[in-house]
């Protein structure tokens, strides 16, 4: 990577702001640090382009997979550590089909992996692709199923054989959805570079030894396959923390383009695979291939993923306004929480628990949770008042109270006065919100 001085020397000078640095040279800085990309200077030459896009580029190249609205993208990450700025692909989870399972079999597979999908803080978590093994070692049966699966499945494919003609069969079969081909190896990595240059489909390159798998990694960009992944063929936790850092700190800090390419961890054969899968998703995994998964298995597998990769700068919010919850009229009870979204997603799973209509009114506090937004002044009575007046809350409350959350107590008079309404102070926890309602 070039430094910031050598960079500045092909930007325009003329500090117009429009990247959104007040200067160029501090533009240049952040392009060397790699937290911004030469796009974002509308003023760059044609001639600075060509220098430096290549050394400019993501330290881990960005490959996508599938099409339409599932398709998943991987790599282009910057950072050994989250908090450093935030990962931005999340690790996918892929499970088998094998090609020796019956039509009937694979519809009643496929329906059962299209039901792990649950929501949890109002976001949607589901699996993320679909891998076809040809277990029937027969290339026709091995392209049949694959078009099958294809037509009955928007999901990625993840294509699995050891052979290039069956690869070719299948590749070549549904290459329209852009399946990732899986995997060539030191036998047969040349085979493997012309099915996935033929057919347009990003290929999974597997060696155990990091400096073959760096060379096979430049033979195949030297043949034209750029869009690759790698698998470094663990077969322990402890190998899959090991390599799976040594590939990301030699892309991330030391630029190393041979191994700059998201990581796919085979846990179909290993003893604890939900383990792997957790340790992989942890330490940089971008796939992660499972046997099987179990509804109990996916759903901590998924959470885990979700609080992975949640952004650290920006906290999960939720849209401020009024929610009615249990169909609610007027004269309903009024409850009024933050737009953190585990609060409030919290406190709306406890007033459906009641099964007592009420209102729910999320107040605006840049996602912070009730108490934080108290300490820092973003949750104070005068804004609680103004949200009230905004949503017509004595319209829809009548004569019922708003209750609000026992911890601001001591902002209960003056949000009486402000706001002209009953105010009851509610409990501490919002488990005990079925039982305040209950009684009122």
């Amino acid at each position: 990577m070039p430094t910031a001085i050598e960079i500045f020397k092909f930007l325009p000078k003329s500090n117009c702001g429009k990247c959104g640095f007040p200067t160029c040279l501090a533009f240049a800085m952040q392009l060397a640090n790699q937290k911004v990309k030469l796009s974002a200077c509308p003023f760059v030459s044609d001639e600075a382009k060509s220098a430096l896009e290549s050394s400019s580029a993501p330290p881990i190249r960005l490959v996508s997979v599938g099409t339409g609205d599932k398709k998943i993208e991987l790599g282009e990450e910057t950072e050994l550590y989250r908090h450093e700025k935030k990962f931005f692909h999340p690790t996918c989870y892929a499970v088998t089909i094998q090609d020796t399972l019956s039509e009937a079999e694979i519809d009643s597979r496929l329906n059962n992996l299209s039901k792990l999908e649950f929501e949890r803080v109002g976001q949607i978590l589901r699996l993320d692709m679909i891998a076809v093994e040809n277990k029937s070692e027969n290339s026709e049966t091995f392209s049949s199923v694959c078009s099958y699966i294809a037509s009955k499945t928007d999901f990625p494919l993840i294509l699995i054989s050891s052979d290039d003609q069956s690869m070719k069969a299948a590749a070549s079969a549904v290459s329209s959805k852009k399946p990732l081909l899986y995997a060539a190896d030191k036998n047969n990595i040349d085979s493997m570079i012309n099915v996935a240059k033929e057919t347009k489909c990003p290929l999974v390159l597997k060696e155990s030894d990091l400096s073959e798998l760096a060379s096979m990694a430049e033979k195949a960009k030297s043949a034209g396959v750029e869009d690759l992944m790698l698998d470094m063929e663990t077969s322990s936790l402890q190998q899959v923390v090991e390599k799976n850092t040594i590939v990301r700190k030699n892309a991330v800090k030391k630029t190393f383009r041979g191994l700059g390419y998201p990581i796919v961890t085979d846990a179909r054969s290993v003893k604890n695979p939900i383990q792997t899968a957790m340790v992989s998703t942890m330490k940089y995994g971008g796939i992660v291939l499972l046997e099987n998964l179990k509804p109990s298995q996916a759903l901590p597998l998924f959470v885990l993923r979700q609080n992975i990769f949640t952004d650290p700068q920006v906290p999960i919010q939720v849209k401020a306004g009024i929610y009615p919850v249990n169909n609610p009229a007027e004269g309903s009870p009024l409850l009024f929480t933050t737009n953190f979204s585990l609060t409030y997603f919290t406190v709306l799973g406890d007033i459906e628990k009641s099964k007592i209509p009420a209102w729910l009114l999320v107040v605006d506090t840049e996602g912070l949770s009730v108490m934080t937004a108290f300490s820092a002044g973003k949750l104070t009575p005068e804004k609680v008042a103004k949200s009230l007046e905004d949503v017509d809350a004595k319209t829809k409350c009548g004569g019922s109270p708003v209750i609000m959350p026992g911890m601001l107590s001591r902002m209960s008079g003056k949000l009486q006065e402000l706001s002209g309404m009953k105010v009851v102070v509610g409990p501490r926890e919002s488990s005990g919100i079925p039982k305040i309602l209950k009684n009122l």
